[in-house]
């Protein structure tokens, strides 16, 4: 952050949030023009409401939450648009020749100087958080008024539809557009258009809970969709069956993938957009969450030269990141990388990646036995669908290539059961298999309202039964950071199934699922539900979400 002054690292270390050594290396690694409280943040080593403790109590400036803030919506004639989101701040009210301006860096004197310029006024500075600035932003820069004044008489022709649907300047271009940055900023991973009978719901999935963020009149319905298939590049005439299509675009310079996925219902055509954010698309192994021993263990699975590798879990369980996060650490010049995937999600350098076309007899199984003829080292295959696949994937694996895939199970244990099921015999699958890899998504507990507490008797039972004591948890009250939900972003919790001699010998002899179980707890396995109560010890996530997600036995 820009200051002559105090330097926010010094403050930083002052305060104790930081040390000398976390400073040196991230001043090391970022990025020149970004800013080193975007590093810290971004690296998980503050938060955003610490900084702005710091800067409120090591310079006086006040902080101020704009959640539910009554705004003088007058003031967007003073202050731009453009202005407001390049320097991310918002006016708030003029007390008399003084403007108070509520800002991420209330440092950055260069975008003070050119506001006093441009307004004429004093400026006086309030710090709030960048996510509240950017809703702020995007609340009271909107251009809903024009929107429903002009689709109020749009009830003319399809061909008059067509042409203002396509102009950059259209209310209904610039609605669309207000949506997908909307989502975004609120790190969304979709967005749902659902129409209803009399009205149409843009709703918005965040930390894999799904809420409504605004109701739009029925009128809007047919042009909203219209213009985002154009977008997609499907056809606008089409509304009897599923489409699917993408969408590519840079915001604020950074890429973003959209997935569009239409589907007709009674009242019209439900449309979810999945956001894929190229920029945080390809994690590190050793940010995927794992406890000590399960990266361990994970690292050792996809290190070895053949054998497969099971990713399991429900849809949107983050299988996709960890198989790519995977990929990447094995991702060297010296072996040759080939996927096969439905859709191909992310794009990464280096691999060659396929897509699954069933309509011109590109099925996984097919594509994977081309694959074979390409002479490679590792191969991943989006998901095993079907016996065929189950087949060819094995097979590849016992030839010396290192097999990736993902299948949809409960557990570990239980993916054995399936695979056998599939047709695949017992003595293939003990064979080919090196690990299976069980998780699911838990929200984590908001860092800003975090509060220490005394467990209930309900808990200090589950952990009891597991075999754990449990003498606080942690959880959040509710702040404008987490929109007042305690959680704020989301952690996997894992449970990995190594594939030992002893448990290979039950599999041929086709003993039961309980006695591998066994077979696993004297290798050590941590299962989902352990792994989640660890987390809530460490303060992570709390108990209600673990159960969410995992089955306690």
């Amino acid at each position: 952050m820009k200051s002559d002054r105090k330097r926010l690292g010094d403050l930083l270390v002052g305060a104790g949030l930081i040390n000398e050594e976390q400073l040196k290396q991230t001043l090391m690694e970022k990025e020149d023009t970004q800013k080193l409280g975007d590093a810290l943040l971004e690296r998980g080593y503050i938060t955003e409401q610490q900084l702005i403790e710091v800067l409120e109590y090591q310079l006086g400036i006040p902080h101020i939450s704009l959640y539910r803030y009554p705004f003088d919506l007058k003031l967007t004639n003073l202050v731009p648009k453009d202005v407001a989101k390049r320097n991310l701040l918002v006016p708030l009210k003029i007390v008399e020749d003084r403007l108070l301006v509520a800002m991420s860096d209330p440092l950055d004197f260069y975008a003070i100087d050119d506001l006093r310029l441009a307004t004429g006024f004093q400026i006086e500075t309030a710090i709030a958080a960048k996510d509240d600035i950017i809703r702020a932003i995007s609340k009271i820069y909107s251009s809903d008024e024009n929107i429903d004044e002009f689709l109020s008489d749009f009830q003319n022709t399809y061909e008059v539809e067509e042409t203002k649907i396509k102009d950059d300047d259209s209310p209904v271009v610039r609605l669309v557009n207000q949506i997908l940055q909307t989502a975004i900023h609120l790190r969304a991973s979709d967005i749902h258009i659902d129409p209803q009978e009399s009205k149409v719901l843009i709703r918005y999935r965040i930390d894999g809970v799904l809420r409504t963020e605004r109701t739009l009149p029925k009128h809007m319905q047919s042009v909203l969709i219209a213009r985002i298939k154009i977008m997609s590049n499907l056809d606008i005439t089409e509304h009897r069956v599923p489409q699917d299509g993408r969408i590519k675009f840079s915001l604020d310079f950074h890429p973003v993938d959209i997935r569009i996925a239409t589907l007709p219902t009674v009242f019209g055509e439900k449309i979810v957009m999945r956001i894929l954010d190229l920029g945080s698309a390809i994690n590190d192994v050793t940010k995927l969450g794992f406890n000590k021993l399960n990266l361990q263990r994970f690292k050792e699975l996809i290190e070895k030269p053949n054998g497969i590798v099971l990713v399991t879990g429900p849809t949107g369980s983050g299988k996709s990141s960890t198989m790519y996060a995977a990929l990447n650490k094995l991702n060297r010049e010296e072996v040759n990388i080939i996927t096969i995937e439905d859709p191909v999600e992310y794009q990464l350098e280096g691999i060659n990646q396929i897509q699954v076309n069933p309509n011109v007899g590109m099925t996984f199984a097919r594509g994977l036995r081309s694959i074979l003829r390409q002479d490679p080292n590792i191969i991943m295959v989006g998901e095993i669908r079907d016996s065929e696949t189950a087949d060819v994937a094995i097979r590849a694996s016992l030839t010396g290539h290192l097999v990736l895939s993902t299948l949809h199970t409960n557990d570990s244990i239980g993916t054995l059961a399936r695979l056998i099921d599939m047709g695949v015999e017992p003595f293939l699958v003990a064979a080919s298999l090196n690990g299976i890899i069980s998780q699911r998504l838990v929200r984590k507990v908001c860092r800003d309202c975090a509060e220490v507490q005394t467990p209930t008797n309900r808990e200090i039972e589950i952990f009891a039964k597991r075999g754990m004591t449990i003498e606080k948890v942690v959880r959040g009250r509710g702040c404008g950071t987490c929109n007042m939900t305690g959680y704020k972003g989301r952690v996997a919790i894992h449970e990995l199934l190594v594939m030992t001699d002893l448990i290979r010998k039950a599999i041929m002899n086709s003993e039961s699922l309980s006695k591998i179980r066994e077979l696993a707890i004297k290798n050590k396995t941590i299962f989902l539900i352990d792994d989640g109560l660890l987390k809530v010890k460490q303060g992570i996530t709390t108990t209600e979400e673990v159960l969410r997600v995992a089955i306690s036995e």
